[in-house]
């Protein structure tokens, strides 16, 4: 297999969609203790704070009251 600069396909993947995939999906995955850091921060980054679920319970409480009204 000869490697050429301007083919921006994976030759050595069979199927089509695998050829044109970039070449950094097929590199080696992260370490283990990276992914856990990766997904901790997730995790912060996602966790709802108590303006959260005041916002969340406002617009419920609001929604439940419009479509209540519009039904009696």
């Amino acid at each position: 297999m000869t490697r050429r600069a301007l083919v921006l396909t994976h030759e050595a993947a069979g199927h089509p969609f695998r050829q044109s995939l970039p070449q950094h999906v097929f590199t080696e995955p992260l370490g283990i203790d990276v992914e856990a850091e990766e997904n901790a921060q997730a995790a912060r980054r996602w966790r709802m704070t108590g303006g959260d679920w005041r916002g969340f319970l406002a617009a419920y409480c609001a929604s439940f009251v419009a479509v209540s009204i519009f039904i009696a």
